[in-house]
């Protein structure tokens, strides 16, 4: 099967096997000069702020930039690829130049979703995408069916989380090649993993980003984000710049979907609002596979994911639950600080709720803003809400970046997993989380000068007087916060790591066995709390096909679980009482 590439609006395009169209939108600008290989190529005004030129012979991997009136030198916002960092040279690519293996790939239906979600600079010593593929086989024997990405957009210096990106369609050059990258979701699809990118669309970071200098009007200088000056997503140039980059993404790597960062920001005045652009001419262009699109949204909505008939997702797939993690990081902590705050009183009946329907927070007031936050969600299928109780966010933005196993203990933490990974929500773990990891995830950033001062004493400041947090901030900028964040492989190994991965394994293969059957055909499920008590919670979802139950205690102490009827599909530990029992009671077929 033939692999069509993508045209963007922006950047530069093999228009033939040895020439190529270079477009830029300049609106700031009175004249752009290419300079390519070394050699200047004085651009032609295309008409509203757009500069274009069409070079040849040009050939794949030569260095290109622009330069503008001051004589600043620049690299292509459009860039495929960085020679190096984002304020260097960008280079030309062909889509074209790398094999694909598994092209008959079809991707795998949401329901059988478990998803990993991957650092690719921590993930592994190399901190690259070619080190990473020799991971896989492992990934796929541990029954992960989904690896999510964290961004990998070039940003400013060589180590960062990536949602500081600039050049949204360049992967990070310290990560490999786009050819290295297009291996690396190869090589998972021939092992039966999917992969989705984390993508930022709400703002952009604050190195390398030259786009206000070429044209001010990108961004609205009245509204702003909690990173600087919003997009402006309703001129028509910035459009194209925001609308192509996922189906980019989606078309020339062969990616299985995309998560959204922070919607919650991307405001847009226009008549169709741009999430929705996004997600109609994703599902109208790419019907080849399975595509499943996830949002992050602090506001508990549900407008942009609407369900066919047949429950399948003309827009947007599912969204992350922070609600879930909150409710049972709280739960397991008794921490109560910061955002926790709404969900310290009855922590016990605020998991039963993310357990039994998704959101916590469905229209009653917050205590940390004091506003009405979410809305109604009974109407969503189960398998809207994505559930974690550990990601890059809820690790890394804490000051010293602990896991939830130093945070609560192993078998607080076990108890967590076996409710996570069995209830009828997709579960995602974040990587490091199946064999127990305990190395911390810190916030890590490579910048200098006054940009590496501004972001070490903004991130103390963060901090200050938070439950917790007293010790000193590991300093971003120092480069073994980040090698501290780098899983230890050697965990493995270990006696404690061997019986983690045992203890994971045995519940994904649980799950893919007793619980993804219960999903598939878009069933009707009903969830409810049957029991919320001090430390120790019981929830049921009735389906169709029967009702599935969860009870569990996270006490020091050993209780009673209250019984639940049908069979007992889990029980742990051995000891009398357990501290978690799930059970499966199935309806009989009528006659």
């Amino acid at each position: 099967m033939a692999i069509k590439t993508f045209t963007k609006q922006w950047g530069a395009e093999f228009r033939s096997p040895d020439s190529a169209c270079f477009r830029l939108w300049a609106s700031g600008q009175e004249n752009v000069t290419l300079r390519l290989a070394g050699v200047d190529h004085p651009m032609e005004k295309a008409g509203e702020g757009w500069f274009e030129l069409t070079v040849q012979p040009v050939s794949p991997g030569m260095e290109y930039q622009f330069i503008l009136d001051d004589r600043t030198v620049v690299p292509d916002p459009g860039s495929r690829a960085q020679k190096e960092d984002v304020n260097g040279p960008s280079l030309l690519v062909d889509p074209m130049n790398y094999t694909w293996q598994h092209t008959r790939w079809q991707g795998i239906a949401w329901e059988e979703t478990i998803v990993y979600e991957m650092h690719i600079g921590t993930f592994t010593a190399e901190g690259t995408f070619l080190a990473a593929i020799e991971k896989l086989p492992y990934l796929a024997e541990l029954g992960i069916t989904q690896i999510e990405v964290m961004p990998v957009s070039q940003f400013g210096g060589s180590r960062g989380w990536g949602y500081d990106g600039v050049l949204l369609y360049a992967p990070h050059s310290a990560y490999g090649t786009p050819d290295d990258f297009k291996a690396f979701i190869d090589a998972a699809h021939g092992l039966g993993l999917a992969v989705v990118l984390d993508i930022v669309l709400n703002h952009f970071g604050p190195e390398g980003n030259y786009l206000p200098l070429l044209s001010p009007d990108f961004f609205h200088q009245e509204r702003m984000t909690p990173w600087g000056n919003g997009i402006a997503y309703d001129i028509a140039p910035v459009r194209d710049y925001i609308v192509d980059a996922p189906l980019f993404w989606l078309s020339e790597y062969r990616l299985d979907g995309l998560r959204f960062d922070a919607i919650d920001q991307i405001e847009d005045t226009s008549e169709r609002h741009v999430l929705i652009e996004i997600a109609g001419r994703i599902r109208k262009q790419i019907q080849d596979r399975a595509i499943h699109l996830t949002t992050e949204d602090s506001r508990n909505v549900v407008f942009l994911h609407p369900r066919a008939e047949d429950g399948t997702a003309p827009l947007f797939t599912a969204e992350w639950n922070d609600d879930f993690h909150n409710a049972a990081h709280v739960f397991a902590t008794g921490e109560t600080h910061g955002y926790y705050q709404d969900f310290a009183h009855e922590p016990e009946k605020k998991f039963a709720r993310a357990l039994a329907e998704g959101f916590v927070y469905q229209g009653e007031r917050s205590l940390q803003t004091g506003q009405p936050r979410g809305v109604n969600c009974q109407n969503q299928p189960l398998t809207f809400f994505v559930d974690f109780i550990q990601n890059h966010d809820q690790v890394g933005n804490r000051a010293q970046g602990e896991r939830l196993t130093t945070l609560a203990g192993t078998e607080k933490t076990q108890v967590l997993l076996a409710a996570l990974l069995l209830s009828p929500h997709i579960p995602l773990l974040f990587m490091g989380e199946e064999y127990g990891e305990t190395n911390p995830f810190l916030f890590f950033t490579d910048f200098h000068g006054e940009l590496a001062k501004a972001v070490r004493e903004g991130r103390a400041k963060e901090f200050t007087g938070h439950a917790g947090h007293d010790d000193a901030v590991p300093d971003p900028n120092d480069r073994q916060t980040f090698l501290r964040s780098k899983l230890d492989w050697r965990k493995i190994a270990t006696d404690k790591g061997k019986r983690w991965l045992r203890f994971t394994r045995h519940l994904i293969e649980l799950r893919r066995r007793a619980i993804i059957p219960l999903l598939s055909g878009n069933p009707h499920a009903e969830g409810k709390v049957v029991q919320a008590a001090e430390d120790s919670v019981a929830v049921s979802w009735t389906f169709d096909k029967g009702t599935l139950s969860v009870a569990l205690n996270i006490g020091d102490k050993p209780t009673e679980l209250p019984e639940q009827p049908g069979e007992t599909l889990f029980s742990w530990p051995d000891a009398q009482p357990p501290a978690i029992v799930v059970r499966f009671d199935q309806r009989e077929a009528s006659s």
